[in-house]
């Protein structure tokens, strides 16, 4: 007589110790791929698509809008002319209405070998033109706030879509079992808040873990709940325990489901990040030229400073992708009016910070495999708004990139002569993703995720390598 048969639930079922152990003989040469209770870590370190020139990317991102033309985008054009009329059209889709062409009230000199233009906005940065590579004719599609920080963030300015982050966790994984592999340091909770750092429809453990929000000083930024204060870590090591047997019982019984075991992954890494965070955390051995460097010794400074370098110590920590927001109110570099005093008061709070950032990344050897983005969600109007202020421009503007791969010191692309419309070798938000992928070793085209009936990826069905960055 033959056996009844079974079917294949029944036999992993029945199977269960034997496939365990196969898989912990496998996990046993890996630790990062099995979590602490031995199931495998959707985290682990996973191989890129191409040969990668960034192992982490770290995104700079000043909320509201810097201006171009008020300093990387040096248009003499725009001084000759001031006070007249844009001798152009405007886009048929404007923010704001504008009047005529407004001169930037900052000189524009060149520095390093390089030659690049900076505006005496940042007199700090500048000093590390040669580490940068900057994008003139970045374009978008939205010019409201809402829409056009989606849209940088994740891909699309009217959909709930996984943010960049998340797909390069999603595509990579994380060098560091203990810590998360995308961190956002104190970020805003306004124009789309959470779905800026969301998995989406990814699976949750790719999610941003945030530090803080942007209504609190990053000397006070925490994970929440990430200390016990009830019980000791032994018991909370049995809970978890017991909670993840009943959860795979289910599982078992129930069949494989996603949610559940995102669930139990993410209860895991809260564990393990109760030691691991505190480490970073602690600023304490920091030598006392390292917090100056990044302007802590600096009440003007300290708190964005701190961000960077909490960013370097993520970067040394094996974090995947480390966000740091600009941004003490809804819209921190949104000058629609006195755009002298507020974009002189942003650039004091950050030009020293950052330049102090890619400095010591440079020396500690980190630069050269770790990619920095910085930019907002637009630029702003060449034209006057409030007769001394300037409106939203998602025509045309600069973002920079540094290290990762990239060309320092180099410039690509322009916009007209008076900076409002991107003109020469024009990017668009998709191809910046498609190119900052790219370093990282990742196809955007191949970087998908089958969901609702079709695979979806960070750049939709657009996006194209800009090729000529690369070092």
């Amino acid at each position: 007589m033959f056996p009844a048969p079974i079917n294949r639930r029944q036999m992993v079922a029945r199977s269960a110790v034997g496939f365990g152990s196969l898989a912990m003989a496998s996990l046993c040469a890996d630790p990062v791929s099995a979590t602490e209770s031995g199931a495998v870590n959707p985290l682990a370190p996973k191989p890129p698509h191409l040969p990668p020139r960034a192992k982490r990317m770290i995104f700079l991102f000043m909320s509201g809008g810097p201006s171009q033309v008020d300093t990387f985008d040096h248009k003499p054009l725009l001084t000759r002319d001031d006070g007249k009329p844009l001798p152009f059209a405007k886009p048929r889709v404007q923010f704001n209405s504008t009047a005529n062409l407004l001169k930037s009230p900052w000189e524009f000199k060149q520095y390093g070998e390089s030659g690049l233009w900076v505006s005496d906005l940042f007199p700090h940065l500048a000093k590390r033109v040669d580490d940068l590579c900057m994008i003139h004719s970045i374009h978008g599609t939205n010019p409201a706030h809402g829409g056009a920080v989606m849209k940088v963030h994740t891909g699309t300015d009217n959909f709930v879509r996984p943010s960049i982050g998340s797909w390069v966790s999603y595509g990579l994984g994380t060098e560091n079992a203990n810590l998360p592999a995308f961190v956002t340091i104190c970020p805003t909770l306004a124009f789309g808040g959470i779905n800026n750092w969301s998995s989406a429809f990814l699976p949750a453990v790719y999610q941003g873990t945030a530090f803080g929000n942007a209504s609190i000083a990053s000397d006070k930024a925490k994970v929440r709940y990430i200390n016990n204060s009830r019980l000791p870590r032994d018991v909370q090591r049995i809970q978890l325990e017991r909670l993840s047997r009943q959860n795979r019982e289910h599982q078992a019984q129930a069949g494989a489901e996603a949610s559940l075991d995102a669930r139990i992954s993410s209860f895991e890494l809260a564990f393990r990040m109760q030691s691991a965070i505190p480490q970073v955390e602690d600023l304490s051995g920091e030598s006392e030229a390292t917090q100056k460097l990044y302007g802590m010794d600096n009440p003007t400074t300290a708190n964005f400073g701190r961000m960077c370098l909490m960013a370097r110590r993520f970067v040394e920590s094996g974090v995947r992708f480390i966000q740091v927001t600009h941004n003490d109110h809804l819209v921190q570099w949104d000058q629609h009016s006195d755009l002298k005093n507020g974009h002189e008061k942003n650039a004091r709070e950050v030009d020293l910070p950052i330049a102090g950032l890619l400095y010591d990344l440079k020396m500690r050897g980190l630069l050269e495999d770790t990619l920095i983005w910085w930019g907002g969600e637009f630029g702003r109007t060449p034209t006057a708004e409030s007769a001394n202020g300037r409106d939203h421009n998602q025509e045309g503007f600069t973002m920079w990139l540094a290290g990762g791969g990239v060309k320092g010191g180099f410039r690509y692309g322009s916009t007209d002569d008076y900076g409002y419309y991107a003109a020469e070798n024009k990017v668009h938000i998709h191809d910046l993703h498609a190119t900052m992928l790219h370093l990282m070793g990742l196809d955007h085209e191949r970087l998908t995720y089958r969901y609702a009936g079709r695979d979806f990826r960070l750049t939709d069905v657009e996006g194209h390598v800009v090729s000529e960055l690369f070092a």
